[in-house]
């Protein structure tokens, strides 16, 4: 009953593919513009995920099954096991600080990237409203995360073109995959289990923006950043309150 839903979850991940892609094109054309303004995109994109999570897909995922308050939690520290596994285990096991700079990162935003993806088959598969509502934090947090994934391989010693492909591959290509890899499982499932991938997804989309997006704006303060939060918090809320 939701087939109709899904094609519109490819396209916008595809959408998202080509804003981290074109993050990664402005930092490398407009270098200091880009980096100088990534802080601001993940303060406005972790207002809006943060709020997202907590006023629609939370409360969403408990109207379908009484298990969304231990899905949630699986997700969120699903997310948090594998960024301190990438960082603690692989990158001991390379044995290259310098490399590791750039290839961590890159690492574990690959993952996330395809995990994105699936976020977007689960949420355009219960509604095209909580698909939207979902997309647009998780659409703006594409960009920065594209110029960072840029700038640690740049740190990390890699050529500009090779920086600018492992870049592309990991931040970007790696979302529709998801998506296109999740759909067509994800749309034969019952009410109960999408409540549970519902509340699954909520849980790695507010690690994103509490414990990744927040403490990255954190360590590069900027003036307006908190209006930045604050004004993704009033769109998550008109978001939200639209449908009412």
């Amino acid at each position: 009953m939701f087939a109709e839903d899904i094609p519109l979850a490819i396209y916008v991940s595809l959408l998202a593919g080509l804003v981290t892609t074109a993050g990664i094109l402005v930092v490398m054309r407009y270098k200091e513009w880009g980096r100088s303004n990534s802080t601001y995109f993940a303060c406005f994109a972790a207002g809006v995920l943060i709020s997202v999570s907590f006023l629609h897909l939370i409360p969403e995922s408990l109207a379908l099954t009484s298990q969304a308050p231990a899905f949630l939690l699986s997700g969120y520290f699903a997310v948090y096991l594998l960024n301190r596994f990438l960082s603690s285990k692989v990158c001991d096991r390379l044995g290259n600080p310098s490399f590791a700079i750039g290839l961590i990162p890159m690492l574990g935003i690959g993952f996330h990237s395809f995990i994105d993806g699936i976020v977007y088959s689960v949420a355009f598969t219960v509604s095209t409203y909580t698909g939207t509502a979902t997309a647009i934090g998780m659409v703006l947090h594409e960009f920065p995360e594209g110029i960072v994934t840029y700038v640690l391989l740049l740190k990390g010693g890699f050529r500009k073109r090779t920086a600018f492909w492992l870049a592309f591959l990991a931040a970007a290509a790696t979302t529709p995959l998801g998506t296109i890899a999740s759909y067509s499982w994800v749309g034969t499932q019952d009410d109960v289990s999408l409540g549970n991938l519902l509340a699954l997804s909520a849980g790695a989309l507010f690690y994103v923006g509490a414990s990744h997006l927040l403490p990255m704006a954190d360590r590069e303060p900027r003036k307006y950043s908190f209006l930045l939060v604050a004004a993704g918090i009033a769109t998550a809320i008109g978001i939200v309150f639209s449908k009412i």
